[in-house]
């Protein structure tokens, strides 16, 4: 070195090496603070994190102790809860057994009549129990009469089906019955149909042809001008005339009609709807309507005609055979009809 500076010397002022050693050594005192920096900022920096996790487990165990504490809180309040209430049950349980001994000693002086009382009590029990004895007997009785009525039962049920049995016999036979009945009256009806058409040409023969009598339907009409006088119920000369036809006419039909055909004529008194005055002999039409079928019935009888065969009936105004008002529809509503029929 001092060689190299005496050459130096020798060669003039070189500024640059001494330049250059000063930057080496400051480069060199840079490299040995920042590596102390590093180092101290590492160990800074453990000792944070160690500062971090201690800080963590202070905080975690502060918030158990808070837990802790607000349970033991808790609890302290519940203990207090239970200590009033026990206290309360005290009070409850001391005001009892004071009530239950002044009971005690009241009735100490009663236990005779209470001694009496379970006396009796023991009594209406067994008095009871032979009661329940007798019901238990009883009960055991109608057991066995169910059982018998049960019995009875089942043979009814037995004769029933057989008494079904021949009812269902009996129903066909019925029918059977039934339709040759049907069948006969049909015949019957026929028969009096042709009997009846019989009478009514009989009566056409003889009757004079005339407006105020005529045939409707299965009847033969008579205007009642024709038999009676107005308002009255005895028959006329004229209407003694036509009877006395009709008598002869039915007289001998009677003898061609078999006499299992129990026959009747009916004879039906009709007026027309002018009410009577009440002054005559008859209140009101149905009393004159049944007035003049009586007369025309008599005076049939009085001919020889059964009054077996013969029925009266009044209709008064209630059965018109014309409707309206007029003079004409009341002439043909005052008729006396025959119809022939079964009884």
């Amino acid at each position: 070195m001092a060689l190299g500076r005496n050459r130096r010397r020798d060669r003039g002022m070189d500024y640059w090496p001494g330049f250059v050693d000063a930057l080496a050594t400051l480069l060199l005192a840079i490299m040995f603070l920042l590596t102390v920096f590093v180092l101290a900022q590492f160990i800074l920096s453990r000792e944070i994190s160690g500062k971090d996790e201690v800080l963590n487990r202070l905080n975690s165990q502060i918030a158990e102790l808070t837990q802790l504490l607000a349970l033991e809180k808790s609890g302290k309040q519940d203990l207090e809860d239970t200590l009033a209430s026990l206290q309360s049950s005290l009070t409850v349980s001391e005001s009892e057994r004071s009530r239950l001994q002044q009971l005690l000693d009241a009735g100490a002086g009663t236990s005779d009549a209470a001694n009496l009382r379970v006396g009796r009590l023991t009594q209406e029990l067994d008095s009871e129990k032979q009661v329940s004895q007798r019901a238990m007997s009883q009960i055991e009785l109608l057991n066995q009469q169910i059982a018998a009525l049960r019995a009875q039962i089942a043979a009814v049920e037995e004769a029933l089906q057989a008494s079904e049995a021949r009812d269902q016999n009996s129903q066909v036979k019925i029918a059977d019955l039934g339709r040759r009945l049907n069948v006969a009256l049909a015949q019957r009806v026929q028969e009096l149909n042709r009997y009846r058409s019989d009478f009514f040409g009989r009566l056409r023969e003889i009757l004079s042809d005339r407006e105020n009598i005529r045939i409707v339907g299965d009847r033969f009409v008579f205007q009642s001008e024709v038999l009676f006088p107005s308002g009255g119920n005895e028959l006329n000369p004229e209407g003694e005339v036509e009877m006395a036809k009709l008598a002869g006419a039915l007289l001998d039909l009677a003898k061609e009609i078999p006499p299992e055909i129990n026959w009747v004529l009916r004879v039906d008194g009709h007026t027309d709807d002018v009410p009577l005055r009440g002054s005559g002999r008859y209140a009101d039409n149905w009393e004159l309507s049944a007035g003049r079928a009586i007369s025309v019935v008599k005076y049939l009888i009085s001919k020889g005609v059964p009054s077996n065969r013969l029925v009266a009936a009044g209709f008064g105004e209630y059965q018109p055979i014309a409707e309206g008002d007029s003079a004409e529809a009341r002439a043909q509503n005052r008729r006396i009809e025959l119809k022939l029929t079964e009884r």
